[in-house]
């Protein structure tokens, strides 16, 4: 058994590991980008022709006033005027001569538009250029009678949002959407969080907190079921501790009576005995069963030596007759859990090993019990195993072994008894939330591995 990862969610905003946040996430973020760039074309596509039309048109009144100032003004005015024009309007006028070095038009998606315009307003003779002489500006050239003149605009004139302020603005409602994406995916995700770890606190056995019933109608009713269910079986497994304890009390008295009578009776020896081990067979069942509906509270864990605990079973172990136990056990391993429960754990793993996993070729069960910590500060783990020396299990069978009541042909620890030792396992490391795997040792035998949290 091995039990499943889970993320972090116990660590604050944890929950923003999930996959289901990011995918959420991502969705929103394409959504909204696809949008944004649709948005950003049409507002290219609707405001072009008017800004075109108003930039033409400032071009020509600007052209036109000028020439018909310059042309209707007196000559000794002339210079004033053209002063006023600079000052006030940031307009200057040259005289076009034959060598001047005229730059290209400007670089700007709208010019060829404006450019047709003004040519059609003003003339088609009418040049445009980006620099002049090496001066830039956005330069229109015009006619006086038969002279030309070149009228510099400021530049500023026909621009338009640059590439920069584009990618300036896409940036900031880009960062804003995505802000917004990340806020309604954990709006989205942070009920069903709670809601994945306080199932995962019941499968470990611990009692989660009310989810809050709050929110939409759907996250409240999922919420409210969720309570109730967990109440629910709180109430069913308070009923089971008082009925198996009666249980308990009802079946072992009449064996303590049966035990009595059996010592009384004019019994052969045979007999005697045959009875006696039938009595503490159906003893040593009836304690399967408590143990395995016994619920492990997470709130009775302690720090557990399990160097001692280990080295205290494995001595216990040697007492047996035919049992050899080797430890190789790391010192001061600390986990927390329920040392009585884990003790019964080590002592099944002992037991079935030693009445299924005997050497062959010889008369005792070799058992090699090993404990190592690996890792560091909070990523420190305890690693125990269990192995012997025997046939080992077939490969398809493995999965069966650790299933109550489950007898099989050849898989071990299932063919006397209640068939509840190796569930037992399985059931305290559950709530431990330790890991167990099973597997075939190399060399024959079979190798049970336990990984727990280690604690300082």
């Amino acid at each position: 058994m091995k039990v499943p990862h889970f993320p972090p969610y116990l660590t604050r905003f944890g929950w923003l590991r999930s996959g289901l946040f990011w995918r959420t996430f991502f969705l929103l973020g394409a959504l909204t980008t696809m949008s944004m760039s649709a948005w950003v074309g049409m507002i290219s596509v609707v405001q072009r022709e008017p800004q075109v039309q108003q930039i033409s048109a400032q071009v020509i009144s600007v052209v036109t006033i000028t020439h018909a100032a310059l042309t209707h003004s007196a000559p000794e005015l002339r210079r004033e005027l053209l002063f006023d024009l600079v000052s006030n309007e940031g307009i200057r006028v040259f005289p076009l001569e034959d060598d001047d070095k005229v730059g290209p038009p400007p670089d700007n998606v709208l010019m060829p538009d404006i450019t047709a315009l003004v040519k059609a307003k003003l003339g088609a003779d009418t040049r445009f250029s980006s620099e002049v002489n090496g001066v830039p500006g956005f330069w229109v050239s015009f006619k006086i009678d038969d002279d030309q003149y070149w009228l510099m605009l400021e530049r500023e004139r026909i621009r338009g949002l640059t590439g920069i302020q584009w990618l300036g603005w896409a940036s900031v409602v880009s960062v804003l959407s995505l802000l917004g994406a990340a806020l309604i995916s954990s709006l989205i995700n942070l009920p069903l969080a709670r809601l994945t770890l306080a199932a995962r606190q019941i499968a470990e056995g611990k009692r989660p907190k009310p989810l809050p019933e709050k929110g939409p109608a759907e996250i409240i009713q999922a919420n409210r079921s969720f309570n109730q269910m967990v109440d629910d079986l709180q109430q069913v497994e308070s009923d089971r501790a008082v009925i198996l304890a009666g249980i308990s009390h009802d079946l072992r008295t009449p064996l303590a009576r049966m035990q009595l009578e059996v010592e009384m009776a004019n019994l052969s020896d045979d007999a005697r005995e045959g009875i006696q081990s039938d009595i503490g067979q159906m003893d040593a069942i009836i304690g399967q069963f408590l143990d395995y509906a016994k619920p492990t509270e997470a709130s009775s864990f302690i720090n557990v030596d399990i160097s001692a605990l280990l080295e205290d079973t494995a001595h216990e172990a040697r007492r047996l007759p035919d049992v050899h136990i080797s430890t190789e056990i790391a010192e001061r391993a600390h986990v927390m859990g329920n040392a009585t429960d884990l003790k019964r754990v080590l002592n099944n793993l002992i037991e079935n090993a030693r009445r299924y996993g005997r050497t062959p070729g010889g008369d005792v069960t070799e058992i090699d019990i090993r404990c190592t910590v690996k890792g560091m500060h909070t990523s420190k783990r305890v690693i125990i195993e269990v192995q012997d020396h025997g046939s080992g299990v077939p490969d398809e069978q493995i999965g069966q072994l650790l299933k109550p009541f489950t007898r099989l042909d050849t898989a071990r620890g299932q063919a006397n008894g209640a068939g509840l030792g190796l569930a037992i396992v399985d059931r305290v490391l559950l709530r431990h939330g330790a890991e167990l795997q099973v597997r075939n040792r190399e060399g024959g035998g079979l190798q049970f591995q336990i990984v727990m949290r280690a604690v300082s």
